[in-house]
């Protein structure tokens, strides 16, 4: 992952490897959130319940709980 653009980072597809990509399906789904905009709106609406110290935001945060749901996690370890 090279450029970080809104909240995720953007993935970068080389050619060549031998690996295989483990949970594609997560791409997929960061890459849908990104592209309509979700992220900001989230971040934006949960905006007026952040601290002013909070290091993390309220916003990716819910999106990593429901992205780690829609992985088949269990636990809130698996975020």
């Amino acid at each position: 992952m090279s450029k970080r653009i809104g909240l995720y980072p953007r993935v970068r597809v080389e050619g060549g490897g031998s690996g295989t990509v483990s949970q594609a399906g997560a791409v997929l789904l960061v890459e849908t959130v990104r592209k309509c905009g979700l992220d900001t709106a989230i971040s934006t609406a949960l905006a007026p319940w952040r601290k002013p110290r909070t290091v993390h935001d309220p916003g990716k945060v819910l999106l990593d709980v429901a992205l780690a749901t829609a992985l088949g996690g269990d636990c809130l370890a698996d975020v």
